[in-house]
């Protein structure tokens, strides 16, 4: 144990401290952990720290009201160390607002081993970044102590009944609140009319009191909740508002002198009611993407045992087990096709339209669907490990982040409650203070308390980026990293890598030409590929694969000899073969009449190989790594919303150019070495632009994380591209400005309905506290303001990739 602070932690300092225990990946020796431990006992709240080497683990006392978990695992990392985590998301039931989700938050960033808790209302979701092992049960309980319910999120179908029947409860109890509110509207139409038609008072008691009561018992619930938690939120509000205009008719009744207000606790209660289950419905609608992926998931799958195919459930599957994929069915594992052929519809996973032929050898993805073939797929990836699975938790993750805007927005929302209890008790001083009866200043209070919508400036973010992710998820893009949403609105360049990226990363045989008499075309190539067959070369394969697509018999090849940089030799049907370069000709003594064209296809972006038999130049081969469908189509796009485009490649700048010219960006960069693309990027940015990187996420991955957004291009197979913002789940560079767009609106969203939450609550207040609003219209608008916002989310849902 180091030396530093190695005092027992109890006894460090008076201040009231939590401990935690992390463990630690990376210490190597008394120095690292001594290191560790002077960072720790520096960081800002830490009252004592003791860093154990042989535990590999850091005991610290620190003040919860100066940092917490999160911020001391940060400690650990930039001191150059690793905290090990695991994430489990929890689905909580009952939070009613953004001030449940507080609460939940801090109860269980208070069980011990817990690092971060995102509770995110708008999916009823906690995302938990645990640093050491703790059981569900103490989670549970954290949450059930905060007053609410909660369970390790499993298949989003498994949750359907259990949700439907609440719904269904829910439903009836806002329907019997509608039934016996529609009297009070009648009566207030007619007041309105000047009819002066009343309900007599004990209708309106009886018609009120259920409302107040059943309806109402969710606001009371609450309201226990929070200030249990020394808190308050909405149901706070709600719940005194109407409890003191439901009283105060009491009250009337007694003395006979007075309004009654029962239709005002009646419609406030009605309309809030009303609004949450809109609001509700709607939130569901925004989290459909990540349901719709769980949902994919087939129940069963039919495994081989001992020769014969027996159906079991898809859990039972093990990594090497071989199932059947009958044709219509959907694929049960991630695995390899060892028998058969078919093609693949794997839309509804990566957004790939097209279907995709697979054989045997090729690999396919859980939830896809098999065409009109017969399949035998080895699993190779089974349960959480699989691309859908995958995929689903990126999402997941994705939505429970925050944006840097709404931290700010969160401490507004810490205080907002706080601040309208104290308007709504200077409203009623004040109109006291005039002179006004007790009746017109208790109503101006209660339009106080029950326009208040802190609900609205807790969903505005939220909703947003559920919505936002969810929807580019179904076309196949990953928002991984929610703050990239504040980032691409003002990316004004687009960094291409070529190969892999808007290249197939694939050469192809684009071209051959006989340059000696009595050679074809096909003779030239035949023997050229022939002579290659044994070479691993990635020009040798494009060769051999371009002899077979014409029908091509390659006859056996002997004498093979490869010369690295240069080419090859061997013996083909008794005539020695060679191919290779310039280079490779001169020192076999063979002339090389073909140097102009060779210039000529060289130019134009072409890698030309030269086929010699017997010591003549007999052809010419011409590969190129063929451009992507739709890359001239991205790079237009992107450059039609006023964005630079760049291509950065450590090929030959004569082939860059090439592709360049080909797809139409701006500047070509070449020749760059991987580990000077970085470079090149911060270059850009030091130049005051704000540059996104596209990239395969292997070599490019140092100029992914320097750019300040990184596209990662992949498959359906490679989605966790960890140095990436944005992933593509697959090879299609439209997806690029696709990415950008549904950025942008994202954000444009959070914006508005920003804007909306924040002028609602302005402009509504201050005509509440003057006696503008009565409690009924007052509620009437706080419960829509929640549902306006949730609403405008929703629209994102109906974005395109081509929009």
């Amino acid at each position: 144990m180091s030396a530093v602070h190695a005092e027992p932690l109890a006894r460090a300092h008076t201040t009231p401290t939590t401990s935690i225990r992390l463990p630690v990946q990376g210490m190597r020796c008394a120095g690292c952990a001594g290191r560790l431990d002077r960072a720790l006992g520096a960081a800002e709240g830490v009252v004592a720290a003791s860093v154990n080497l042989a535990s590999e683990s850091a005991e610290i006392a620190y003040d919860p009201a100066r940092t917490d978990p999160a911020a001391l695992a940060g400690v650990v990392s930039a001191t150059g160390f690793k905290v090990p985590t695991t994430d489990l998301v929890l689905d909580v039931e009952g939070m009613t607002c953004a001030g449940c989700a507080r609460r939940v938050s801090a109860a269980l960033k208070a069980v011990p081993g817990v690092i971060d808790a995102d509770v995110n209302p708008a999916t009823d979701t906690a995302s938990l970044r645990l640093a050491a092992p703790v059981g569900v049960d103490a989670l549970v309980a954290a949450v059930a102590g905060a007053g609410y319910r909660a369970a390790v999120r499993g298949g989003a179908a498994e949750a359907e009944p259990e949700d439907g029947a609440r719904f269904d409860l829910e439903d009836a109890i806002l329907a019997g609140a509608i039934a016996l509110t529609l009297p009070f509207v009648l009566q207030m139409a007619a007041m309105a009319l000047g009819l002066g038609w009343h309900l007599p008072a004990w209708l309106q008691l009886a018609l009120a009191t259920p409302v107040q009561v059943i309806a109402g018992a969710r606001f009371y619930a609450g309201s226990v909740k929070a200030l249990r938690a020394g808190a308050a939120d909405m149901d706070v509000l709600v719940a005194l508002g109407t409890t003191a205009a439901f009283g105060y008719s009491l009250y009337v009744m007694a003395t006979g002198s007075g309004h009654l207000y029962f239709e005002a606790s009646a419609a406030v209660i009605t309309l809030v009611v009303l609004g949450k289950r809109l609001e509700a419905r709607a939130k569901r609608g925004t989290t459909r993407a990540v349901r719709a992926l769980m949902a994919l998931r087939p129940e069963t799958a039919r495994i081989e045992r001992d020769g014969d195919a027996v159906e079991r459930p898809v859990a039972e599957v093990r990594v090497g087990d071989v199932v059947r994929v009958r044709p219509g069915e959907r694929v049960p594992v991630d695995g390899t096709v060892v028998e058969g052929d078919s093609a693949v519809d794997e839309s509804l996973v990566t957004g790939e339209s097209v279907p995709v032929d697979r054989s045997v050898g090729d690999p396919v993805i859980a939830g896809s669907i098999n065409g009109t073939g017969h399949l035998r797929v080895r699993a190779t990836a089974i349960g959480a490990d699989t691309t859908l699975a995958r995929i689903a938790r990126l999402v997941e993750q994705a939505q429970a982040g925050k944006a840097p805007i709404q931290r700010l927005v969160d401490r507004v929302a810490a205080v907002f409650v706080p601040a309208v209890l104290v308007l709504a008790a200077v409203t009623l001083g004040g109109w006291l203070a005039t002179g006004a009866t007790l009746e017109t200043a208790l109503i101006a209070a209660v339009s106080v308390l029950v326009i208040a919508c802190p609900c609205a400036l807790g969903l505005a973010t939220p909703a947003a980026i559920v919505a936002g992710t969810g929807t580019a998820a179904r076309a196949g893009v990953l928002v991984k990293d929610v703050a990239a949403l504040e980032r691409s609105h003002a990316v004004d360049v687009v960094i291409f890598d070529k190969t892999g990226t808007l290249t197939a990363g694939r050469p192809k045989v684009v071209a051959v030409e006989p340059t000696a008499d009595g050679w074809e075309a096909d003779a030239v190539l035949r023997i050229a590929a022939a002579a290659q067959a044994l070479s691993e070369h990635p020009i040798a394969a494009a060769m051999v694969e371009a002899a077979r697509d014409r029908g091509l018999v390659l006859p056996a090849a002997a004498d093979f000899a490869s010369r690295t940089g240069a080419g090859l030799t061997a013996t083909v049907d008794g005539a020695r073969v060679v191919v290779g370069n310039a280079a490779l000709m001169a020192a076999e003594g063979i002339a090389d009449g073909a140097g102009d064209r060779v210039a000529t296809l060289e130019a134009a972006g072409r890698t030309t190989v030269r086929v010699a038999v017997d010591g003549r130049t007999v052809g010419l081969v011409a590969v190129a790594d063929t451009v992507r469908p739709g890359a001239a189509e991205a790079v237009a796009r992107l450059r039609r919303r006023g964005i630079e485009t760049l291509l950065l490649s450590g090929d030959a700048r004569t082939v860059a150019e090439a592709v360049g010219r080909e797809v139409g960006v701006d500047r070509v960069l070449a020749p760059v070495r991987p580990e000077d693309k970085a470079a090149e990027v911060e270059r850009l940015r030091a130049a005051g632009k704000v540059v996104a990187m596209v990239g395969d996420g292997i070599n490019d991955a140092p100029a992914l994380a320097a750019a300040d957004l990184g596209i990662a291009m992949g498959s359906g197979t490679d989605v966790a591209l960890a140095t990436a913002g944005v992933a593509l789940l697959h090879a299609d560079p439209r997806l690029v400005p696709a990415a950008l767009a549904v950025a942008t609106r994202t954000r444009a969203k959070i914006r508005q309905n920003l804007f909306w939450a924040f002028v609602y609550n302005v402009v509504g207040l201050p005509l509440a506290a003057f006696g503008l609003l009565s409690p009924a219209i007052a509620g009437a608008a706080m419960a829509l303001s929640s549902v306006c916002v949730v609403t405008n989310a929703l629209t994102l849902t109906r974005w395109k990739p081509d929009a």
